[in-house]
């Protein structure tokens, strides 16, 4: 169980490393695109692959917010009630949030399976087949869903979620 605890808790990671990656290539599309203008080149596409590295940065991002804490969670709730109904609101969170994510992988995953049925390519310069970026919707969709999963299993066998936060309160100093 170790084994698989430390998998997914460097796949976790490891997503969250892509969608900064994803977040340089953005900035790095703008640079060049910024250069091409003033020597008087044209990128053609670049404000294409941006928006696709935009999207796959925040689907990237999920499941390793989730784990680190970084979500919005009804904490001021959960932290004002006793442990036996804190615990029923645990699993009724998680098994909604992860009902919610697996329902959309499947949708995701048949609108990007269409898309590379009928050879659908986007409308803007750069004529890309548009299952290569909507895939990333689904490894993201998917990658929250199994943290969803994961914490709500967590929750239902120790009887407490495995979110850590990382981040320093300043409590208005």
């Amino acid at each position: 169980m170790t084994l698989l605890r430390r998998f997914l808790d460097f796949l976790y990671s490891a997503a969250g490393v892509l969608a900064a990656l994803c977040l340089i290539a953005i900035l790095s599309l703008i640079v060049i695109q910024m250069i091409a203008r003033w020597t008087g080149e044209v990128f053609p596409g670049a404000p294409d692959y941006a928006g696709y590295a935009m999207a796959a940065a925040s689907f990237f991002a999920f499941a390793n917010a989730l784990s680190r804490g970084a979500h919005i969670r009804v904490s001021i709730l959960l932290n004002a009630v006793s442990p036996g109904p804190k615990r029923l609101l645990e699993i009724w969170c998680f098994g909604l949030g992860a009902a919610i994510a697996w329902y959309f992988t499947y949708y995701a995953y048949n609108f990007v399976y269409y898309s590379w049925r009928f050879n659908e390519i986007s409308q803007g310069q750069d004529a890309t087949m548009m299952w290569i970026p909507q895939s990333v919707m689904v490894v993201g969709g998917s990658l929250l869903a199994i943290a969803l999963t994961d914490n709500l299993l967590h929750v239902l066998t120790t009887g407490d979620h495995r979110i850590v936060r990382d981040t320093i309160e300043s409590h208005g100093e």
